[in-house]
């Protein structure tokens, strides 16, 4: 009788050893980019209760929510019609109460509502933790994945905007990712769907819009008027979508044209203050004003920022925007909030497609003693705990074994250095220091393996 090979969900991994010394690479260099400017680290469950969660991103975000069943007995109470009865949203409701978070900027908002008599605004969070959505998974898109969320409310101030710019510029500064930074605003999208006619179609006009790199031009206009727009208005939207030009040309053409809106002028007056203010802070990426970039979620009410890898075709790796309301829906109005979420999956994914992650991040092991056993055994021990208590990741192979099998150990970890203290060496208290990367050996006194690592 055959054993079924044990599996895992469609949309999930699993992360060997490497794998995990580089994602801890990523979430290190995220984290401390967002603690240098002085975000504080919070965590939330990762399950919150459906009430928490409907809502707040739209129908099709509200369709990739992971519901979780009740404890025990899910179907008590539920009459027979109503398993049979074609209402999955109704019965839904009563056998889960509960579902796997969509994100972190939600559960950021409840928190803060909940614990507004504990902190202090406006309040700086980061959080690195996992999130769940119910998608199709493809190559860059999960069901299982890390969002490395930072954000600021309490506050109004553009500068926030501008520094959450910087921040994105830092971390893929500091990976070695060549990145464009496209920044919109919901105001001027407000703006657009006033002038064309359909300002109670924001949310049509939005989703639709923002699919335009994903599925192109044709879709987007088929889908525009599956959502009610008329010819006309889905060709006065066409100049303004395709709008060409540098950063300053196209707020100019933008001006003139939303100026009689209501929320126009004050969209492309927030965008000109923080393209100014990301000029003061040298921003070294690309900022480019994209008109189609919407996000497509519901809470946004400014800014908007994505972020894309130059070299790579990914969606986007980084993005978020302004929330002005979110807290008021947990009943704590009046509270504006900005912040944005590194995509850690794709990240990683990009990282690797261009071959950047460097050795240092193959192992957290920096030096392997071999084993001889007997003496040998005690002073390599002993050598080690010197190495380890001044920082250097060390381990002894567990064995006295064949050489070639501890050689092949180190290479398989990717440990960079192996030392050898064979008798001879013991006695003369001088040991073998091995590059694993070149195989060069090198033979010196022992207190020297510390000086000669640290320099190398």
């Amino acid at each position: 009788m055959s054993t079924q090979k044990p599996s895992i969900p469609k949309g999930t991994r699993d992360f060997s050893p490497i794998e995990m010394n580089r994602r801890n690479f990523i979430f290190n260099t995220i984290r401390s980019v967002f603690e240098q400017f002085g975000y504080q680290p919070i965590e939330t469950p990762a399950m919150e209760n459906l009430n928490t969660l409907l809502g707040k991103y739209g129908e099709e975000g509200d369709k990739l929510l992971f519901k979780v069943l009740n404890s025990g007995d899910f179907l008590s109470g539920i009459t027979e019609s109503e398993l049979t009865r074609d209402n999955a949203a109704a019965l839904s409701s009563k056998i889960s109460e509960k579902g796997l978070r969509y994100d972190l900027t939600v559960p950021f908002a409840r928190y803060v509502v909940q614990h507004r008599n504990d902190i202090t605004f406006p309040f700086k969070r980061y959080q690195i933790q996992p999130v769940w959505r119910a998608d199709r998974p493809q190559k860059g898109r999960y069901r299982e994945f890390y969002q490395c969320d930072v954000d600021v409310i309490g506050s109004d101030a553009l500068i926030n905007e501008a520094e959450l710019l910087l921040i994105a510029d830092q971390v893929f500064g500091k990976l070695g990712i060549d990145v464009i930074i496209k920044l919109n605003n919901r105001k001027i999208l407000s703006g657009i769907a006033e002038l064309i006619g359909h300002a109670d179609k924001i949310t049509d006009i939005t989703v639709t819009i923002d699919k335009l790199d994903k599925i192109g031009p044709k879709k987007v206009n088929e889908e525009l008027a599956e959502r009610g727009l008329g010819a006309e208005a889905i060709a006065r939207i066409q100049p303004v979508i395709n709008l060409q030009g540098s950063n300053d040309e196209k707020l100019s053409t933008l001006s003139e044209l939303l100026r009689d809106t209501t929320d126009g002028p004050k969209g492309v007056a927030e965008i000109i203050e923080i393209l100014s203010l990301a000029k003061i802070m040298n921003i070294s990426s690309t900022v480019e004003l994209d008109l189609t970039l919407a996000r497509g979620l519901n809470y946004y009410t400014g800014a908007i920022i994505e972020v894309k890898a130059a070299d790579v075709a990914m969606g986007s790796v980084c993005g978020g925007g302004r929330y002005d309301n979110l807290t008021g829906i947990f009943g704590l109005p009046g509270v504006s909030g900005v912040g944005i979420s590194f995509g850690a999956d794709r990240i990683y994914d990009v990282l690797n497609e261009l071959n950047l992650f460097t050795t240092a991040t193959a192992s957290t092991t920096r030096v392997m003693f071999v084993n001889f056993g007997g003496q040998e055994e005690k002073l390599s021990i002993e050598m080690a705990s010197k190495l380890r208590a001044i920082g250097i990741n060390t381990e002894v192979y567990p064995d006295n074994t064949k050489l070639k099998k501890q050689f092949s150990y180190a290479d398989s970890n990717r440990i960079p250095w192996v030392v050898i203290i064979g008798e001879q060496e013991r006695i003369e208290y001088r040991c073998i220091l091995k590059n694993m990367a070149t195989g060069q050996q090198d033979s010196m006194p022992m207190g020297e393996i510390i000086n000669h690592i640290i320099k190398v």
